[in-house]
């Protein structure tokens, strides 16, 4: 028999951050030229993780008190956005090499995922998120 154990993923994942053109991000060296050794990357705990799973259980939380507030689920793009960005920050370990009005942590992770114009970056995250395969245990070498 084999424990069914040993196919259980990794609690996060690393995403290298693509630009709306599907380039690949990197931090600005001291000319303004990209820096290859500082990739912009998001660790993301993912669905295999307790963390996701609050975040989960926060987000279906909000949605049934709205319910009960207002007696129905629908929801302003606004109050879409923030929902998700909610729930993003929390999936979220870190942002690397990503700067925002000198913002760190949650606030960080909120500037960026709620920003319009950088709607690109959520939308990765939340592909990456919901991929299992992403969160695959690397396979030890022979």
């Amino acid at each position: 028999m084999t424990d069914i154990r040993k196919h259980a993923v990794e609690p996060t994942s690393i995403l290298h951050l693509r630009n709306s053109a599907d380039e690949l991000l990197y931090a600005d060296d001291a000319e303004g030229n990209p820096d290859k050794t500082r990739p912009m990357e998001a660790e993301i705990y993912g669905p295999g993780s307790k963390q996701f799973k609050k975040a989960q259980a926060a987000s279906s939380n909000r949605m049934v008190e709205r319910l009960k507030k207002k007696g129905k689920d629908t929801q302003s793009a606004e109050e879409k956005a923030l929902a998700d960005a909610e729930f993003l920050a929390a999936c979220t370990k870190s942002l690397r090499n990503v700067s925002f009005d000198q913002l760190v942590g949650e606030a960080l992770f909120m500037a960026v995922y709620t920003t319009p114009e950088i709607g690109f970056i959520p939308e990765q995250i939340n592909k990456h998120i919901g991929d299992w395969s992403n969160f695959t245990k690397a396979s030890p070498t022979n």
